[in-house]
């Protein structure tokens, strides 16, 4: 288990929520909901008085939470000789592009293509204005 934990690996920390902050309540709602075994659509439905891109926000940040924490688990199986390849079955291949290193649809191996894009996704999460920490801020970017 040591080594799903090691911070030179893939696996990153945990985006955290302010303690205090309303964003730090929805999550602890967003959390009890799932926890509770609930029906997934009543899981993610909006509460009353709440801002829509500030819930949608939270559920975002958790998701990759618990994304990144599942890849860090199969991270050291799938190595660049046995994942040469980011496909999605036989039939799918996955190219990366992106504005600086790959200017053109690029092949590469799983671990590198999954390296790349938590760390985009990482980018995106903590850019403030796509993801504001204030409160109420969220909807003059997402609406």
């Amino acid at each position: 288990l040591k080594q799903v934990f090691n911070k030179d690996k893939t696996f990153r920390p945990k985006r955290k929520f302010e303690p205090g902050t309303q964003r730090f309540e929805l999550h602890k709602k967003a959390q009890a909901s799932l926890n509770a075994g609930l029906d997934l659509k009543v899981a993610v439905q909006l509460p009353p008085g709440e801002e829509q891109n500030d819930w949608v926000a939270v559920h975002v940040v958790d998701f990759f939470n618990r994304i990144n924490l599942i890849y860090g688990t199969i991270s050291d199986y799938c190595t660049e000789q046995s994942c040469p390849v980011m496909s999605g079955g036989p039939k799918y291949e996955y190219r990366w592009q992106d504005e600086h290193k790959y200017r053109k649809p690029t092949a590469l191996s799983a671990p590198q293509y999954m390296n790349l894009l938590m760390d985009w996704i990482e980018v995106q999460i903590n850019n403030e204005d796509i993801f504001p920490t204030n409160v109420g801020e969220l909807g003059s970017q997402l609406g």
